[in-house]
């Protein structure tokens, strides 16, 4: 019955190790649950209830991992989308000056766009297309993305005015705990303890209560209503350019975001087969696609597929199960929201640190003394957390690869496959109009 439902095999799997791979992922993605509100608190005027963005939120998640687990059968996290919400909010709404029900409206219209393109298996066909090299640094460039922000989120690395980042002072004690709880994670790993990260992640929390860094006032809580948010689209201006540019850019981010995760996520499972394609990607992208559909309906924006998915992993999760506990987790959260929020990101943090040290293991994938190879791989390797980007690292890495690949002439230009011509001039033109505008 498992293994129908979500591919778990008794010979080959542990549903110990499953549910501690969802747990562990769930945590590591927890953050949303209160960063995505307080970033729609700057709607609250316009009358989009903060509350209501929350359980929305959890709403979202829960349909689209059930998605992931149910039809794509693999242990995956979703929930609305970090960046991509910032644009929601202050790019189209306080920027442009639209509403945001006009704003779910083009979410929506994006997530059935990708419904269609996952039907005819474009995106599906994209994925593949990218070449070897891009798509071992994807890997390594997400690892060291989900470092940084896993260094972020606990304080050790903090903004600067003139170096954009700096070391912050280790004499604050969510700093002192964040340390304790790398060197914590660090040991479970190292000692291949089951369930290491989840420990950690545990044991750093529970070390933070005397040093007033955990703290929680209650446990239970009541769901806030979405009904001041569902199902609010406005169709007035569907037509209008406005509209198109906003479905575009949620599209284009969402895109390669997406298929950036689930290629650099499912090579380090080794879930892809000897000439480096994904099993069942495109399951995985029609559940993204449904996920960003459904959220809009819910009242949130889009909902994609999360990096921090790597976490559970790289605790041993890889069937549909590790997803089923992940929405379980976010469902209980909904009552429970206090107490999964009490656990700080001074002790996620930590372990972020840890996942990102495994992932840069794919580098040794890319022929480094290949310079039409190695170059591009490189560029998309650092733009992927300089630019705190997924997508932008892709883009440029696949622009530099094609520049890279005609140095060489007509030995180079044939290495280069007609979707990667066709995204090369995309990507230019994307840019373009950046520049532009």
């Amino acid at each position: 019955m498992l293994k129908k439902l979500f591919g778990f095999d008794a010979t080959q799997h542990s549903v110990r190790t499953e549910i501690y791979a969802g747990i562990t992922t769930f945590l590591t993605m927890a953050y949303i649950l209160a960063v995505n509100p307080g970033i729609f608190s700057a709607l609250e005027s316009q009358g989009m209830p903060t509350s209501a963005v929350f359980t929305a939120t959890i709403l979202a998640s829960v349909v689209g991992t059930l998605m992931m687990a149910f039809y794509a059968k693999k242990p995956f996290g979703l929930a609305p989308g970090m960046g991509i919400n910032a644009f929601f909010v202050f790019g189209v709404c306080l920027g442009m000056g639209h509403s945001w029900q006009f704003a779910l409206t083009a979410v929506f219209i994006e997530g059935l766009i990708f419904i269609i393109l996952s039907l005819f298996k474009v995106r599906e066909m994209i994925a593949h297309a990218i070449p070897a090299s891009i798509k071992a640094a994807i890997g390594a460039g997400i690892g060291l993305f989900i470092a940084f922000i896993g260094l972020q989120n606990c304080g050790i690395v903090v903004a600067h005015e003139n170096t954009l980042v700096s070391l912050a002072k280790f004499n604050t004690p969510s700093v002192i705990l964040a340390l304790i709880g790398i060197f914590i994670c660090g040991l479970m790993v190292v000692r291949k303890i089951p369930g290491g990260l989840l420990w950690g992640i545990l044991l750093t929390a529970v070390i933070g209560i005397p040093m007033g860094v955990t703290h929680w006032e209650k446990i239970v809580s009541t769901p806030p209503s979405i009904a001041p948010i569902f199902m609010k689209f406005e169709w007035s201006q569907i037509f209008s350019w406005d509209m198109l540019i906003v479905v575009f850019t949620f599209l284009f981010v969402d895109f390669f975001d997406t298929v950036g995760t689930v290629l650099g996520v499912s090579m380090k499972a080794n879930m892809v087969d000897k000439d480096g394609k994904v099993d069942g990607i495109g399951n995985m992208l029609m559940a993204d696609a449904v996920a960003t559909t459904a959220g809009a309906c819910l009242g949130t924006s889009t909902t994609t597929t999360y990096v921090e998915s790597i976490a559970g992993i790289a605790v041993g999760g890889r069937t549909g199960l590790t997803a089923v506990v992940i929405a379980i987790c976010f469902l209980l959260s909904l009552f429970l929201g206090p107490l999964f929020l009490a656990i700080p990101m001074s002790a996620t943090g930590p372990a972020l640190v840890i996942v990102g040290v495994m992932m840069v293991s794919n580098t040794t994938a890319v022929n480094w003394e290949d310079f039409s190879e190695a170059i591009p791989a490189f560029v998309t390797l650092l733009m992927t957390p300089l630019c705190y980007s997924i997508s932008d690292g892709i883009m440029l890495g696949i622009i530099m690869y094609v520049l890279m690949k005609l140095t060489k002439g007509k030995e180079g230009i044939r290495q280069i496959s007609p979707a990667v011509w066709v995204l090369f001039v995309l990507f230019v033109i994307r840019y373009a109009q950046q520049a532009l505008n």
